[in-house]
C-alpha cells in the first residue's frame, strides 16, 4: 500500500490530513492524485459516494495553487448547496498549513451580497453550484477566464436535475487550455455524452466494476401490496432497533407527509427536501449529523452532499425512477470499510426495475421476510435489556438516594421488578401489534406477468398507472431512441416553463415517455411544452388516457373535429333536452308501448285470407 508522501503529496497537505487520521490513501486517490498532479490530463473517475472522491480531487488541486496570486484557479461545480459546503469545508480542512490559500463556497439561498464581496477581495478555488455561478457571472462580478482546472463533482446528478445549459454556459467562458476532471457513481449514457463533449482525451478510473455496488452493502428487497407499504415500513424500522438511516421518497409531498406520520407516532424522524428553507434545511441535517435524529426522510436531491459516517441501513419507499439514482442511494451506507444495509420496499410492478438493477449492480437483492410481530417485540426486549446491561453505574452519586429506592420497592421480588423495568418500554409495542394482523405477501401471479412486461420498450405499458395523488400524468412524443433522458424533460420545461415544476415519476419508453405534474400545473405545462421543439422536433404534449386499467399512448384527434362536450355526469350534452308532449300540443302523454294484438283487431272475427289485398304467402318450390 502506497503512501501519501508516495503519490507526490506536498509536506503541508500531509501534516494536514495525518492529523485528520488518514494515514494511508483510499483506492481512488492512489489512481487519481498522481495522475493530476500532472498537466492537461483530463480525467472521468468512477467510483462510490465515500470512497474519498473529494481528496482524490482535492489535494492535487491544492497543491497546484499559487497562494500569491488572489484569483480564481480551480472550479468545482456541484449539484446542491448541502455538497458545496461539504467540499469546502474538507478543503480548508486538508489546507490548514497553507498561509493564505482561499476556498469560497458560492451557492443559492445564502447572501450573494457577500459571496460578490469575498470574490472582490480574492480567492483561489470556487466551490459552486452551476445556477448561483451563472447569476454571478451575469452580473459581471466573476470572471473565469484564469481558471486551469475544473471539476464537476456528481456529473451524473448535475445533469438528471436539468444543469446541462448552465454548465454549457459556464465552460464557455473556461479557457480551453484547462485540466477537466469528471467525477460520478455511475456511467450512464449521459456522462459519456458531457465526457466526449467536454473532456479531451480523457483517462477513465474506474474503482470496482462500472455502475457496481459497493461490496459492504447488503440489498434486501420487501414485497408488498401497495397499500401495506407505510406498514412494512415501521415493521421493519421496528426489527432494528438500534437503525440510523435514510429513508428516501420520490417526491417532496410524500416525504414531508412519511416524515409527519413518523413523528405523530413517536419515531425520532424529521425530513429533508428542496421546500424546506436553507435554515431548516441546515438545522435537520445537524440533527442527523449528532444523532439527534435516527431517521431521516428525504428526497434524492436533498440527500445528496450529505456526508454522514456509519449509516446502518438506506431504505428505498419504493425504488426510485432511474436505476442510477439507486446506486447513490445504497452507497450511502456500508461506508469506509464498514457494512451496511440498502432496503428496498416495493410492489410486484417494481419487480422488472428490481431486475434491472440487479443488472447494473452486479447484485442480487435477497428477498426480505416481513418481520412478524412477535419477532419485533422480541427485538425490542433485548434492545432494553442490552440497555440496561450498559448503564455506568456511579455509586458516590447515587448513594444517598439508594435507601429511599429500596424501601419504596422492597414489597417487589427480583423478578417482579425486573418484569416492571422491561414492561416500561416495552409495552407501546405489544400494545400496538397485539390484535394487528400480519402483513400479506402478494403472490398474484397477474402482477409477476405485468413486473416481467414492465421492461417491454417496444410497445404501450400494459400495467395499470395511475398518477400520485395531487398529480396528473402526462404522455410525450419522445423516448429512448430519440435519446430523450429525465435530464432532457428537465431542460425542457425549465426552458418553456416559468417558475419551478415539481415534477413526479417519469418512465421512458423507446419512442414516447410518460411524467407526472402537479394537477394546478398539468394545463400550463401542456401549452407551454406542446409549442416547442426538440432536436429540430415538434413536442407533442397531451394528458394521458386510462382506459379499463391500462394505459395507452394518447391517440392522435382530427384537428378539424370538434371535441364533445361531456356533462358532469358524462353523458353527452351536445343536444337540448326534448320538450314534453304536452309542450309540443298534445293532450295526453304517450303510454307506454304494448305488444302488437292482431286478433283483438278483429275481435271475434278471423279475418278471410281470400279476399282481394290479403297478401298470400307462396307455396315453396318443391
Amino acid at each position: 500500500m502506497k503512501t501519501f508522501e508516495e503519490l507526490g503529496v506536498s509536506p503541508e497537505i500531509r501534516r494536514a490530513v495525518e492529523e485528520m487520521g488518514y494515514e494511508n490513501p483510499m483506492p481512488v486517490q492512489e489512481e487519481v492524485i498522481p495522475y493530476l498532479l500532472g498537466e492537461n490530463n483530463d480525467v472521468v473517475a468512477l467510483a462510490q459516494t465515500g470512497t474519498g472522491k473529494t481528496a482524490a480531487f482535492g489535494l492535487p488541486l491544492l497543491q497546484q495553487i499559487d497562494v500569491k496570486n488572489r484569483i480564481p484557479q480551480s472550479l468545482i461545480l456541484c449539484p446542491t448547496r448541502e455538497l458545496c459546503l461539504q467540499i469546502a469545508g474538507d478543503l480548508n480542512d486538508y489546507s490548514k498549513y497553507i498561509d493564505g490559500l482561499k476556498v469560497l463556497p458560492v451557492y443559492g439561498g445564502s447572501s450573494i451580497d457577500s459571496q460578490i464581496r469575498s470574490l472582490k477581495r480574492g480567492v483561489h478555488i470556487i466551490v459552486a453550484t452551476p445556477g448561483r455561478l451563472l447569476d454571478l457571472m451575469e452580473r459581471k462580478t466573476v470572471s473565469l477566464s484564469t481558471i486551469r482546472n475544473v471539476v464537476m463533482d456528481e456529473a451524473d446528478e448535475m445533469l438528471n436535475m436539468g444543469f446541462t445549459e448552465s454548465i454549457n454556459a459556464i465552460l464557455a467562458d473556461v479557457p480551453k487550455e484547462r485540466n477537466t476532471l469528471l467525477f460520478s457513481a455511475t456511467m450512464s449514457p449521459e456522462i459519456a455524452r458531457i465526457s466526449k463533449n467536454y473532456l479531451q482525451n480523457a483517462k477513465e478510473i474506474t474503482i470496482g466494476r462500472k455502475n457496481e455496488s459497493t461490496s459492504n452493502v447488503k440489498h434486501v428487497a420487501y414485497t408488498v401490496h401497495a397499500k401495506d407499504k407505510y406498514e412494512a415500513l415501521k415493521r421493519i424500522v421496528d426489527y432494528y432497533p438500534q437503525i440510523y438511516g435514510i429513508i428516501f421518497c420520490r417526491t417532496r409531498k410524500e416525504t414531508q407527509e412519511i416524515a409527519d406520520k413518523l413523528m405523530q407516532e413517536g419515531y425520532n424522524a424529521d425530513s429533508l427536501h428542496g421546500e424546506l428553507s436553507q435554515a431548516q434545511r441546515d438545522a435537520v441535517m445537524q440533527k442527523f449529523r449528532i444523532r439527534n435524529l435516527q431517521l431521516l426522510v428525504a428526497t434524492d436531491v436533498a440527500a445528496r452532499g450529505l456526508d454522514v459516517d456509519d449509516l446502518t441501513h438506506v431504505i428505498n419507499y419504493g425504488l426510485p425512477d432511474d436505476t442510477e439514482s439507486y446506486t447513490h442511494r445504497s452507497g450511502r451506507t456500508g461506508r469506509a470499510g464498514k457494512t451496511g444495509t440498502s432496503i428496498a420496499i416495493i410492489n410486484l410492478r417494481e419487480k422488472g426495475k428490481m431486475r434491472e438493477i440487479e443488472r447494473i449492480i452486479g447484485k442480487k437483492f435477497i428477498p426480505g421476510e416481513m418481520p412478524t410481530a412477535t419477532g419485533i417485540c422480541q427485538k425490542q426486549l433485548l434492545k432494553v435489556i442490552d440497555e440496561l446491561e450498559k448503564v455506568k453505574v456511579n455509586e458516590e452519586e447515587i448513594a444517598e438516594f439508594m435507601p429511599d429506592i429500596y424501601r419504596k420497592l422492597e414489597w417487589l421480588s427480583k423478578e417482579d421488578l425486573i418484569k416492571r423495568m422491561v414492561s416500561h418500554e416495552f409495552n407501546r409495542f405489544a400494545e400496538y401489534y397485539r390484535n394487528r394482523a400480519e402483513i400479506e405477501i402478494p403472490t398474484d401471479s397477474r402482477g409477476e406477468r405485468a413486473g416481467r412486461g414492465d421492461r417491454k420498450e417496444g410497445g404501450f405499458e400494459k400495467r395499470s398507472r395511475k398518477a400520485a395523488p395531487g398529480f396528473n400524468r402526462l404522455f410525450i412524443n419522445l423516448g429512448k431512441t430519440d435519446s430523450f433522458f429525465p435530464s432532457d424533460l428537465i431542460g425542457l420545461l425549465n426552458s418553456n416553463t416559468r417558475g419551478r415544476i415539481e415534477l413526479g415519476r417519469i418512465d421512458l419508453m423507446q419512442n414516447f415517455s410518460f411524467f407526472e405534474v402537479p394537477e394546478k400545473e398539468t394545463i400550463n405545462v401542456v401549452k407551454a411544452l406542446s409549442r416547442s421543439k426538440w432536436n429540430g422536433r415538434k413536442v407533442v404534449v397531451e394528458v394521458s388516457n386510462e382506459e379499463g386499467g391500462k394505459e395507452r399512448a394518447p391517440r392522435r384527434e382530427n384537428k378539424d373535429r370538434k371535441p364533445k362536450e361531456v356533462s358532469v355526469k358524462g353523458s353527452k350534452a351536445s343536444k337540448k333536452e326534448k320538450p314534453s308532449r304536452a309542450e309540443r300540443g298534445y293532450a295526453n302523454a304517450r303510454g307506454p308501448k304494448k305488444k302488437d294484438d292482431w286478433q283483438a283487431f278483429f275481435k271475434d272475427k278471423e279475418p278471410d285470407f281470400s279476399e282481394e289485398g290479403w297478401a298470400r304467402r307462396k307455396p315453396k318450390k318443391s
